[in-house]
């Protein structure tokens, strides 16, 4: 019997799927594997950890596994790709191969056939390929200078929009106390407090402007956004608005005017947990680009990195 094993490796968390060449055996997820935003050491411990127990769950040995396939953000990188091929290497004898995280989701989607794939997680990206195998990408270029619409790009886009709030109420009301009492009473704040553990508007700021994991704002964004606070909800808006532009960049790369329509499919975590996400991107994209029809299930990449990992016959290469 021969095993095969796909992972996608993210900023949030690591999935690893193992199955024989019909069935999926086992699913299991640990912690973030992207090398960039979590290092080395950090990234091996969730991949060897994520590996050891899905293979346990199926009950094979990692030894018996024939072939993975690992979908990290920046595969691109030679020294990124060869680390995680280290990494998996030292607990799997079988063949691996390292590819983009946009790659084993646009496999996930459409296979090996044409689409588009935008991604929103701790990043994103919108990534495709056309009828004849062309492909492209846009966005992904990281957290500091890009992945718009991505969980750190909400987070961090809140936070301002909350601190430009406080500021405004505090020059628009004659006797509106002081920024902590403006602050303690604005939702949003209230459900940063609890996801940050911070105890005052001035922890807050320091915490903020400590290059943070603004990614993990985001159930409290969600929370307040749900509870009706304007801020949340703009900012999720414009998170499905700026997603919908990805998507149409992409499309005017590969598609030509006249062509049919165009598959598009959602994955990531801030489409799988954000509905109004997920509303503001199909109806904005639906503005821009009548050809566009979106899938409304959420695409598990995990599938598709298991799906290449069993035909290695296939060019990967995206």
């Amino acid at each position: 019997m021969a095993y095969y094993l796909g992972i996608d490796g993210g900023g949030s968390k690591t999935t690893c799927a193992v199955g024989d060449e019909y069935s999926l055996l086992a699913t299991v997820t640990a912690g973030p594997s992207n090398i960039t935003r979590v290092g080395e050491s950090r990234a091996r411990e969730a991949l060897q950890l994520v590996i050891r127990e899905a293979c346990a769950t199926a009950q094979i040995d990692p030894r018996q596994v024939q072939r993975a396939c690992i979908g990290v953000a920046g595969a691109g990188r030679e020294e990124v790709a060869s680390t995680i091929r280290k990494v998996v290497a030292e607990i799997i004898p079988g063949e691996i191969e390292v590819v983009g995280d946009m790659q084993i989701a646009l496999a996930a989607a459409f296979g090996t056939g044409p689409g588009v794939i935008v991604t929103a997680g701790t990043g994103s990206i919108a990534y495709a390929r056309n009828a004849r195998g062309e492909t492209a990408r846009t966005g992904g270029w990281g957290f500091a200078i890009s992945d718009e619409g991505s969980a750190h790009w909400i987070g961090r886009t809140a936070v301002s929009a909350l601190l430009r709030q406080i500021d405004e109420t505090k020059a628009g009301a004659e006797r509106s106390g002081d920024h902590q009492a403006i602050a303690e009473a604005l939702p949003l704040f209230r459900e940063m407090k609890a996801a940050w553990d911070f105890h005052s508007l001035d922890e807050f700021v320091r915490v903020a402007n400590s290059n943070p994991d603004f990614a993990t704002l985001l159930p409290a964004i969600l929370a307040a956004a749900n509870a009706g606070d304007l801020i949340s909800q703009r900012v999720l808006a414009q998170a499905g608005r700026e997603l919908a532009q990805l998507a149409a960049i992409v499309v005017r790369q590969l598609f030509a005017e006249n062509s049919d329509t165009v598959a598009l499919a959602m994955a990531g975590g801030v489409f799988r947990h954000s509905a109004r996400v997920r509303e503001m991107f199909r109806s904005e994209v639906g503005a821009i680009d009548r050809r566009l029809e979106v899938n409304p299930e959420i695409v598990d990449p995990v599938d598709g990195a298991l799906q290449m990992a069993r035909t290695p016959d296939r060019d990967a290469k995206g």
